[in-house]
C-alpha cells in the first residue's frame, strides 16, 4: 500500500488540498488579507492559500508525529530581510495554523492530546488513499 512518503511532496499536497476545498472545510475571512508572518512583505497571492496551507499541516502531522503550534510556527518561518542588519529568522502567524488545526479537528482527521496533534486513523487513510491516487496516475 502506497503511503505518504513514496509520492512526491508537491504533488500531494496539491491534491490533498483540492480534496479539502471539494469537502467544504471552512475559510476564515481574514485569510484573504493577513500576512501568514511576521517575516513575510505581502498577503499570500495565491487563490487557494488557505487549503494548501491546510494540507500541509495534515501532511507535517503524518510524517512529525504529534506537532504543536509552536513547531509549525518554526517550520512555516522565514528570514525577514534588512536593509543594513543581517538576515534574521521570523516564526510563522500562529493563528493560522491554529485554525487549520480547528478545521483538521472538525473534519475528523487530527485530533488534539497532551502531547500536541496527532493523525486520526481516517486522517491517516485519507492521505494514504490520496497518495495511492497519485501513484496511479504517475
Amino acid at each position: 500500500m502506497t503511503n505518504v512518503y513514496e509520492v512526491d511532496t508537491a504533488k500531494l499536497v496539491e491534491a490533498v488540498a483540492q480534496k479539502l476545498k471539494a469537502s467544504g472545510i471552512a475559510k476564515p475571512a481574514y485569510v484573504e488579507y493577513a500576512k501568514s508572518g511576521a517575516g513575510r512583505e505581502r498577503v499570500p497571492s495565491q487563490d487557494d492559500f488557505w487549503y494548501t496551507r491546510c494540507s500541509s499541516v495534515l501532511r507535517q502531522v503524518y510524517v512529525n508525529g504529534p506537532v504543536g503550534v509552536s513547531r509549525l510556527r518554526v517550520r512555516y518561518g522565514n528570514r525577514k530581510r534588512h536593509k543594513v542588519a543581517r538576515h534574521h529568522h521570523y516564526r510563522a502567524g500562529g493563528s493560522l495554523i491554529t485554525d487549520a488545526f480547528n478545521a483538521l479537528e472538525k473534519a475528523g482527521y487530527i485530533k488534539k492530546t497532551k502531547k500536541g496533534r496527532e493523525m486520526t486513523p481516517s486522517g491517516r487513510s485519507f492521505l494514504d488513499k490520496t497518495s495511492g491516487e497519485i501513484m496511479k496516475g504517475a
